[in-house]
């Protein structure tokens, strides 16, 4: 079955059988496959064929599910907009994906757009969908080292295999309900949160802001059985105050990703409410997760688990050598989950895969019972509460400022989202900008998580024995001001 035909074999198995919901709608499976039939009349109307790429830039809602499925029934792909972009940063996706529709909530100045409201006023389209499996599904956007993001593009088989694997290791069943609290214009909510319980012949209910405070209400009135979310998520729930006990019974798992969580964390959460976390790893050029502990123990905190089945994982030496258990190296990734590449960057696609390989420039090693262990990361990302922070992509933004002559941005360590940037900038002479200038300057031009969270200026930036600025050093001045506070 192609992931395209979905909706219609779900109408015709359990027309009345509940599809997926958010905080204003709930659909069964039959007003699931109607809803996805109109809208793509909609962007039928609007040109959308096979071979197009349709943006959909959204809240978490059911629209952007109905969007995403009516693209893909006429052979289209998908590329998800982070609704927290600036709008440089979303004309840039948008012309770089070469979109042709853009599927907004409200009317919206960008050329070629087309509201939820219009998705629903169509006819019910009655052509068969397109189901070629090697055709284009999803165009992910992740910062690239160049600071310019770029697009990993997957096809649906791509998205089958990952389902199929997350469906085999957490043992999804018609009997999941999957709660969504991790944005779709990540991979992660598309193909964990959504399609994998879709596919399962579960459910899904689509949350919408994330607020600690109220969670477990949600938890309470849904009832579901699983639910995926970031280091940052768990840290806040954990901390709630001691009179909050709800009742969790419903819930067989939670998953982890994005970053690595402490192992006292996921102790304390555990304990206080029952729920195992189940930790991974992957990327969205794996289209999402590679390894996973796994459900049925041992789980073992302070490791990412084992590789999943259906793909390979291993440790590689700077040589290509893989390298046996206990032993140090890059993390690479084979499978039908691997990436078909960057959009429009075969240069950078070729470095990325490697005979099959997918380098993920993280580096770490195998226990001796087979769980990896992330030890570092070769590039220099950040990550602040699950979101991807590229230094290269906010040091272009700074280095763009008239008065600063050189900068370079690092992580910094942050109790509660794991990481933050941090920017140390030299001013060229006789300039006056100060930090608010610099940050403002940011704001215009980045979404808001990107933004530095301190500027530190310097009357030069520290280079190592080659020239090249000495980030580690760096990080050391960030982790002596952490422990010094």
């Amino acid at each position: 079955m192609h992931i395209a035909e979905l909706p219609e074999l779900r109408a015709r198995r359990d027309a009345d059988g509940p599809c997926t919901a958010d905080e204003t709608s709930v659909l069964d499976n039959a007003a699931f496959a109607r809803r996805v039939r109109r809208a793509a009349t909609a962007l039928r109307d609007r040109g959308i064929g096979r071979g197009d790429v349709v943006a959909l830039l959204l809240p978490n809602t059911v629209d952007f599910v109905v969007a995403l499925f009516a693209a893909w029934r006429l052979g289209a792909a998908v590329t998800p907009v982070n609704p927290a972009l600036t709008d440089n940063e979303v004309r840039y996706q948008l012309g770089d994906a070469g979109a042709a529709v853009v599927v907004t909530a409200e009317p919206s100045p960008l050329a070629g757009t087309l509201t939820v409201a219009e998705l629903g006023t169509a006819t019910a389209d009655m052509a068969a969908p397109q189901t070629d499996a090697d055709a284009l599904a999803l165009l992910i956007y992740t910062s690239g080292s160049t600071g310019r993001p770029k697009g990993v593009m997957l096809d649906h088989a791509n998205l089958a295999a990952m389902a199929g694997m997350m469906i085999e290791a957490a043992r999804l069943s018609e009997a999941d309900h999957s709660l969504l609290i991790l944005p779709l214009f990540h991979v992660n909510g598309i193909v964990v949160g959504v399609l994998s319980p879709l596919l399962a012949g579960g459910r899904v209910t689509i949350a919408g802001r994330f607020r600690a405070e109220t969670f477990f209400d949600l938890v309470a009135a849904a009832r579901p059985t699983c639910f995926s979310a970031v280091p940052a998520i768990y840290s806040m729930l954990a901390e709630l105050p001691g009179h909050v006990r709800p009742d969790t019974s419903s819930v067989r798992f939670a998953a982890c990703g994005a970053a690595p969580m402490p192992p006292a964390l996921i102790e304390r959460f555990e304990r206080r409410y029952g729920i195992p976390i189940l930790e991974g790893y992957g990327l969205s050029e794996g289209t999402c997760a590679s390894t996973t502990n796994p459900l049925d123990g041992p789980r073992k905190p302070g490791t990412v688990g084992r590789p999943l089945p259906g793909q390979q994982v291993a440790v590689m030496d700077a040589q290509g050598r893989i390298v046996p258990a206990g032993e140090t190296g890059e993390v690479v990734v084979r499978g039908p989950n691997v990436m078909r590449g960057y959009l429009g960057r075969p240069d950078e696609t070729s470095r990325a895969v490697v005979d099959g390989w997918l380098h993920t420039g993280d580096v770490g090693r195998f226990d001796e019972d087979g769980y990896l262990v992330l030890l570092d990361r070769i590039k220099d990302l950040i990550i602040r509460g699950g979101e991807n922070i590229y230094p290269k992509e906010v040091e272009t933004v700074l280095g763009d400022h008239p008065d600063v002559l050189e900068t370079a941005v690092v992580g910094a360590a942050d109790p509660r989202l794991g990481e933050v940037p941090v920017a140390f900038v030299a001013l060229r002479p006789g300039s006056a900008s100060d930090e608010g200038e610099l940050l403002d300057h940011c704001r215009a031009r980045l979404a808001r998580f990107k933004v530095p969270t301190m500027i530190t200026f310097v009357d030069r930036l520290p280079r190592n024995p080659v020239g090249k600025t000495d980030k580690p050093a760096l990080r050391a001045r960030t982790t002596a001001v952490t422990v010094a506070g």
